[in-house]
């Protein structure tokens, strides 16, 4: 009786498993595009998978770079001070992580003078309302120093500004460039001149045109933002540009002529054949533009004094004390891990919205 209890139980529990790991399989791949494929071979232990195979696949995924990290953090723990510089030895991970800390409570402090300055201020109004001198109030904004977090939203914020204006030049001009080979052979002496010119080549015009022209400013939008997001412009779109100029000219000829043969209109053609089978390069271009792009924008920042993270890294480069290397430090490892979350999401976009990317 108990055995035929079990297995039934077994036969129960077999489709509720199949169902578990269905779902576990269709989020491995958004699980990988986002940079946590090691949780895959967790959630398939804790489902009841084979122990050993998963185990193994856990150490390669987690484990192994895991183990790279720490040999990297130890050597340069033990090496880093073994190197001076006339602002001292190199700090090892230690340093940097206090000062990380460090930043982060700056952060905080700097918000609460905001929050308390706000409050004072709404109590003034509030008592000049009250005495009848409505006319006497003022709205004043907190002028305090942008705090790090601060700067890295503004560097995000500018790369994402320089980004889009490059996708909306880019692709349309891609997907031209490879309708036409009349239009591909005008473009291509432009393209092959201008992708290797150096931001530091672009600033100095940019900075000339746009001080001409951009003369109303606003407190959203300053001039070092237009500035750095430009030159974010001109040097991230060339890999958006050749890589859907690429898509397009591969589509399929007979999928084209099909387009022909129903008349298609030019814009249902681009939007019905060759957008879809384009896409999977047109993302492949768009990521390495943001990768290209988030480089650029450091540099920028650094000579347009755009209050980001470039600019961070020049202040403190200026500023010479004993704690200004290790904020450099900070500041690098920032640059490198959101520099891989925007690679990461952009992955999963092009895993979204591509169908060769899903396979």
């Amino acid at each position: 009786m108990v055995d035929a209890t079990n297995e039934i139980s077994s036969e129960l529990a077999a489709p509720r498993r199949e169902k578990i790991f269905s779902a576990i399989n269709r989020a491995s791949s958004w699980l990988e595009a986002l940079g946590f494929s090691w949780l895959t071979p967790i959630l398939k232990l804790l489902a009841g998978d084979d122990p050993r195979a998963q185990l193994q696949e856990l150490k390669k995924v987690l484990v192994i770079p895991l183990l790279g990290i720490a040999i990297f953090l130890l050597a340069w723990g033990f090496l880093a001070p073994r190197v001076q510089t006339s602002l001292g030895a190199i700090p090892g991970p230690v340093q940097v992580w206090e000062q990380a800390v460090n930043l982060a409570s700056d952060h905080q402090r700097e918000r609460a003078k905001a929050d308390a300055f706000y409050q004072r201020q709404d109590v003034r109004n509030d008592k000049l309302v009250a005495d009848g001198k409505a006319d006497k109030v003022k709205y004043r904004t907190y002028t305090g120093k942008p705090t790090y977090l601060d700067q890295i939203v503004t560097s995000l914020f500018t790369v994402g500004l320089g980004f889009f204006i490059a996708t909306l030049i880019a692709v349309p001009v891609g997907i031209a460039s490879g309708l036409s080979k009349t239009f591909n052979g005008a473009i291509n002496p432009l393209i092959q001149i201008f992708k290797p010119v150096s931001p530091l080549a672009w600033l100095p015009i940019v900075t000339m045109i746009v001080s001409a022209l951009y003369v109303d400013t606003s407190d959203l939008m300053p001039k070092s933002l237009v500035i750095s997001a430009v030159t974010v412009t001109l040097c991230s779109l060339w890999p958006t540009l050749i890589n859907t100029a690429l898509g397009v000219a591969s589509i399929d000829k007979d999928l084209m002529n099909v387009g022909k043969v129903l008349q298609l209109p030019t814009m249902k053609t681009v939007t019905k054949l060759v957008l879809p089978s384009a896409l999977p390069l047109i993302f492949t271009g768009m990521r390495l533009s943001l990768g290209v792009g988030w480089m650029v924008l450091i540099a920028a920042e650094m000579l347009a004094q755009n209050p980001g993270l470039g600019k961070f890294v020049w202040d403190e480069f200026q500023n010479g004390s004993s704690q200004s290397l290790a904020k450099i430090m900070v500041a690098v490892l920032t640059i490198g891990i959101l520099g891989f979350i925007l690679d990461r999401l952009m992955f999963a976009l092009q895993r979204a919205f591509t169908f060769s990317a899903n396979q």
